[in-house]
């Protein structure tokens, strides 16, 4: 199967920034949808049949939901006649900022993690697979294929612990099992990961350049061509430091799920690449390893982001796995 790139079809205008104008966001051709779900107001939007099989993709800490491309979701409904439905997490996006539940000590919460100490946070993970279940009441879908990607993956594995029954499959994608001993991020990608993001939008451009070289690393000249349209669309859409700080203290707050993922019977694909700086290839396979039945999908040169020259791969290894558990 081949996947064929198209050009992302959300158009953004801007003011002048250096004026102090807000940024103005143009409609897109497709509308961006609200939701009550779990107390909470989610945004979302959907690419494919609205009859088609229900394909429910889950972004990572910080991303929005347009971190899943325009052009990948359609290729991916496309591929499989899925309807195709992304969301904005909790704290991200424009759906619910949790501003009332303050701003956490990051660097004291991991901390105590570290030393195996709990910790009280906001909200955990569990919290999140509850908004994703919530999201599925609200949009009257009984089961779903679930994608999730970096922390979206480990939400994944928090539904199928917990809401097995709402999930037709899981692909896991750049994950981890919150397994201590599991090889840590290197300290390129920790320095990222710990960099505030600039509140202009002149700042901010290249800050998101120089991360997605971090985390995509080099060699990947599509993306890079498109880094600075990503950008601005995310932050046309709103930031929010404080929410991806909440965000951070729910990963560590979760903790070890490795011994609870020895029960899970969601039929279950995981896919890594082998050169993700941020979630090493051997958290890809603890997570293989953990899952019963679950299959390894190893990417050479993949680092910590979907890359356009791996879509293909990708797409087809989802579609594949789906297909396979259609019923039931």
């Amino acid at each position: 199967m081949g996947v064929r790139y198209a050009p992302g079809r959300l158009e953004l205008a801007y003011r002048d920034a250096e004026q102090g104008d807000p940024l103005v966001t143009l409609a897109p051709d497709r509308p961006e949808q609200f939701v009550h779900a779990n107390g909470l107001e989610l945004c979302w939007d959907s690419f494919g049949d609205p009859d088609g099989p229900p394909l429910l993709l889950i972004m990572g800490l910080a991303s929005q939901m347009i971190a899943w491309d325009d052009a990948f979701c359609a290729a991916l409904a496309d591929a499989g006649g899925f309807r195709v439905i992304r969301f904005d997490n909790r704290d991200i996006g424009r759906s619910s900022h949790l501003a009332h539940l303050g701003v956490p000590d990051v660097m004291a919460l991991m901390g105590l993690a570290l030393a195996g100490k709990p910790i009280k946070v906001p909200y955990t993970l569990r919290d999140m697979a509850n908004d994703t279940a919530g999201l599925l009441d609200a949009l009257k879908i009984t089961r779903a294929h679930i994608v999730g990607a970096s922390m979206g993956g480990a939400i994944g594995q928090e539904l199928a612990l917990h809401h097995p029954q709402r999930m037709l499959s899981f692909t896991s994608i750049m994950s981890s099992t919150g397994d201590p001993v599991l090889p840590p991020p290197t300290s390129e990608a920790m320095g990222v990961l710990f960099t505030p993001s600039p509140s202009t939008l002149d700042a901010y451009l290249p800050h998101y350049a120089r991360v997605w070289h971090v985390l995509r690393g080099p060699g990947f000249p599509e993306d890079e061509a498109r880094d600075a349209e990503r950008a601005r669309a995310v932050f046309a859409r709103g930031m929010n430091p404080a929410g991806v700080a909440r965000q951070l203290a729910a990963i560590f707050a979760s903790g070890n799920r490795k011994p609870a993922l020895r029960g899970v019977r969601v039929p279950t694909l995981v896919v890594h690449g082998d050169a993700d700086p941020l979630v090493p290839v051997e958290c890809g396979i603890d997570v293989a390893g953990a899952i019963p039945g679950a299959r390894l999908l190893r990417i050479p040169r993949m680092g910590h982001a979907l890359p356009i020259s791996m879509w293909s791969q990708i797409i087809e290894a989802i579609v594949e796995h789906a297909a396979l558990h259609q019923g039931g």
